[in-house]
């Protein structure tokens, strides 16, 4: 019995004393005290109130220590309380200090808030990073399509990272002044043979404005000949205006028709007219001599006429078909 006591004596003590070093850091705060970071250990203890990781703060505050960087103990717990990276923001000062970069925490918190990386703003703020376009398709004043990659060296512009613009805006802009230089030449040789002439227009234009980085230099590193899109062009409206011309003879030949059957109609007509006209002359006549308003020899006399009329007709008809002849 007394052992049992003893053991679960002992197993208290480990607990209590587990406990107590768990919120009451002294080896942290000891390590701080012989890395010249003088922080006190109440402090320590009330960080795992506040949700803050003591180790964090403290591996934090030894490195900008002896780098010789002033930080603040309430900034870095503020920082990390905001979603930021400690670690990161007191590296990225570290090296900009090495690197004579103009950086305080305060800049370096924003912009690792903002959601950059810090850490590598600083590392190609030192070495340019070169990013490669896609190919960027253009058409010199001669009809002939280029087809160019290029591949440009930025550096970071760690004043610009808040608020600038991206690698992609860069490239866009890139690939706009690509197209607009070999669309101000007047042949596609000439672009060929002096491939820095895109270059120098590109970067007259100064297409890192309002950007994150800072462009050093725009290398052509590769021209392909594409299409003739002068002669493709070419035919399209050649094609277009045949199929036009098409169209307008295909409306006049409708009019046409369309004309011709409304004459047919209209002849038709009019030779319904004729005969339903011819259909009254028998009754005419008849009436007339009811009425006693035409004789005998008058209705010969008619008749004589009309054999007449007919006769001419005949003849005229007979001299129409051998003149055809």
């Amino acid at each position: 019995m007394d052992m049992t006591l003893i053991l679960v004596f002992t197993a208290v003590i480990i607990v209590g004393l587990w406990i107590i070093f768990y919120f009451v850091p002294v080896g942290l705060w000891f390590t701080a005290l012989v890395s010249g970071v003088r922080i006190p250990l109440i402090q320590l203890i009330l960080m795992r109130w506040r949700k803050v990781p003591p180790a964090s703060i403290v591996r934090a505050m030894i490195e900008a220590t002896k780098a010789g960087i002033p930080v603040n103990r309430n900034e870095l717990e503020a920082h990390y309380l905001a979603g930021g990276h400690i670690e990161r923001v007191v590296h990225a000062l570290v090296s900009a200090n090495k690197a004579n970069i103009d950086l305080n925490f305060k800049t370096a918190s924003a912009i690792d808030l903002a959601g950059r990386d810090v850490f590598e703003a600083v590392q190609m703020s030192v070495n340019p990073k070169v990013i490669n376009t896609p190919p960027v398709a253009a058409v010199a004043k001669d009809g002939i399509q280029l087809i160019c990659k290029a591949r440009v060296t930025v550096r970071a512009n760690i004043k610009r990272l808040v608020g600038g613009a991206g690698e992609e805006t860069v490239l866009a802009r890139v690939g706009e002044g690509i197209v607009s230089s070999i669309g101000s030449a007047e042949s596609h040789k000439s672009v060929l043979e002096n491939p820095d002439f895109i270059s120098r227009k590109v970067l007259e234009k100064g297409l890192d404005a309002g950007t994150a980085f800072e462009i050093l230099s725009i290398d052509i590193a590769d021209i392909d000949v594409g299409k003739n899109i002068g002669a493709v062009l070419s035919m399209d409206q050649a094609e277009a205006d045949k199929n036009i011309a098409q169209a307008r003879a295909e409306e006049r030949r409708a009019m046409a028709v369309a004309l011709e059957q409304e004459n047919r109609a209209l002849a038709q007509e009019m030779r319904a007219r004729v005969i339903e006209a011819e259909a009254e002359i028998p009754k005419a006549i008849a009436e007339a001599f009811r009425k006693g308003n035409l004789g005998v020899m008058d209705y010969y006399r008619l008749k004589n006429i009309d054999a007449d009329t007919r006769m001419r007709e005949s003849l005229s008809n007979d001299t129409h078909t051998l003149d055809k002849d």
